[in-house]
């Protein structure tokens, strides 16, 4: 008696523990020490270092992007070399790298010791001969003490006007604090093939020591425009045709023999981002021209960016409890999150599922799927100066479990049948049970039963008559349960047990 009364006590035991790990916790983390994934969709966002000096998600600078206009591009990303994208080749460099810059991660540094000279291949804008179009010279300046005589830019060249030589030359130069441009003999009238004309723009602003402003040189084939702007706004500008107005015929670009482009050959500070374009300058995308003449200021897309990530597998039925981000928000800054949830991803879009609001850290409730996603936007503060990071975010979730099989089954043959009994699982999650059958051990698919193929609902009972199967023929059984939050998740099959129906027998 008393053996028995320990028995029924271990397994009230047994059943009590596993009713309390019907559910497991468990999490999924985006970046931190396993770094980032790929994205599903980014905006505006880039790679930077954040805590614990992990990869981190940022906004994106405003430094220029490649695109089809782009001549040159030299960024200083790449120490071994400045130049990301156009088909220019190094001839010298003696610029050092900086990281105290507002464009990304690193600067050119001039010490006045020769700067940077490259070459354009033939195609090129400073690297062909003859007609050209519109242009562009863009570069950021952080001079230490714009000195009178600094030189910023200077190309230097020559060409051929009916058997006549003629000097070209263009340079960017410090005078009395400002940036002043020279163009010389760079433009050729229709009627006027032979006259040599140099012209100046000049700056109105003086150029503050240790303060990052953003200098363009312009030309409008179309137009005759040439401009010069400093932080997106205009500082000089003329037109350059044949009666010096507006109305006038243009002027052309004629360019002699190809010849080095070099920056900063007697300048002390730094530079960053120098941009040639085959197009006139334009106000940048997404910014209006009150915003573009704040560009200098501005670090970060001001706008703000955003990432999407792919849709996260976890198990059907999980509960997505509370989103964790380790992040940094400076004041003025923000990061806002989303999360949203299904059963699979396909038909997915940018609205469906909608996407649901979630506080860092903070519970939640009625976020369930077999699939998470999560997203985030990050605003810089208002001067663009400043953007949040996001080091990790870690998706912790509540797992249902299997539930545990019947321990004890058995099965009794009949006439063209065979009922199944087991006993109820000790795991309180089992709502119900599947009785799976077929013909040979282990595989469970059998279609003759009267009551359908395997795997048979047979509900929450622990007793089944499986009719219509052949007599003399032998059955395999097996039983599974389904678990009483969700009928999808399905646990372990049960021994297996095994029965001939034969005509002698009753049943």
């Amino acid at each position: 008696m008393r053996k028995n009364c320990i028995r029924k006590v271990s397994v009230f035991v047994v059943a009590l523990l596993l009713s309390k790990v019907s559910a497991f916790a468990k999490e999924v983390i985006l970046g931190g020490k396993a770094g980032w994934p790929a994205f599903a969709e980014s905006k505006n966002v880039t790679m930077g270092k954040g805590r614990y000096g992990y990869e981190c998600v940022q906004i994106a600078s405003n430094s220029f992007k490649n695109d089809e206009f782009t001549d040159l591009l030299i960024d200083f990303e790449d120490p071994d070399n400045p130049i990301s994208d156009g088909e220019y080749s190094i001839r010298v460099n003696n610029l050092k790298i900086s990281n105290q810059t507002k464009m990304e991660k690193f600067a050119g540094l001039s010490r006045n010791i020769g700067g940077l000279s490259v070459f354009g291949k033939p195609g090129t804008f400073f690297g062909s001969e003859g007609l050209m179009g519109s242009f562009s010279i863009e570069f950021w300046l952080c001079p230490s003490i714009a000195e009178n005589g600094e030189i910023i830019m200077r190309w230097e060249s020559s060409k051929t006007n009916v058997n006549r030589l003629t000097y070209q030359m263009i340079t960017a130069v410090f005078n009395k604090g400002h940036l002043e441009w020279t163009l010389t003999n760079l433009f050729e009238g229709i009627n006027d093939p032979l006259t040599e004309k140099e012209i100046i723009l000049k700056g109105s602003k003086a150029i503050i020591p240790d303060k990052w402003s953003y200098h363009v040189l312009s030309y409008d084939c179309e137009t005759g425009c040439l401009e010069y702007l400093v932080n997106g706004l205009t500082e000089d500008l003329c037109f350059v045709t044949s009666n010096g107005q507006e109305n006038g015929e243009v002027s052309l670009v004629v360019l002699g023999t190809p010849s080095e482009v070099a920056f900063c050959s007697e300048y002390t500070g730094k530079i960053d981002d120098i941009r040639i374009m085959r197009r006139p300058y334009e106000v940048p995308e997404n910014q209006t021209a009150e915003q573009a003449g704040k560009i200098g200021h501005t670090q970060y897309i001001q706008e703000g960016g955003r990432f999407v990530s792919k849709p996260i597998m976890v198990s059907t039925g999980s509960r997505l409890d509370v989103v964790k981000a380790e992040m940094s928000v400076p004041d003025q800054t923000a990061v806002c999150l989303y999360v949203r949830s299904g059963e699979n991803f396909y038909g997915w879009n940018a609205e469906y599922p909608k996407w649901i609001p979630v506080e860092n850290n903070q519970e939640l409730k009625g976020i369930t799927g077999l699939y998470f996603q999560v997203a985030a936007a990050l605003y810089p503060d208002g001067n663009g100066d400043v953007s949040p990071k996001i080091t990790e975010i870690n998706l912790e979730f509540t797992e249902l479990s299997e539930p545990l099989p019947p321990f004890v089954v058995r099965a009794e043959a009949g006439n063209g049948s065979v009922t199944v009994s087991w006993n109820y699982s000790v795991d309180d999650s089992a709502g119900g049970y599947y009785l799976y059958y077929g013909n040979r051990p282990g595989e469970y698919l059998g279609r003759a039963a009267l009551e359908g193929e395997s795997p048979i609902n047979v509900g929450n009972t622990t007793s089944y008559t499986v009719s219509g199967l052949e007599n003399g023929k032998i059955y395999y059984f097996a039983v599974a349960a389904w678990s009483a939050f969700d009928d999808r998740i399905t646990g372990k099959l049960s021994k297996e047990v095994f029965a001939r129906p034969l005509s002698r027998l009753n049943k």
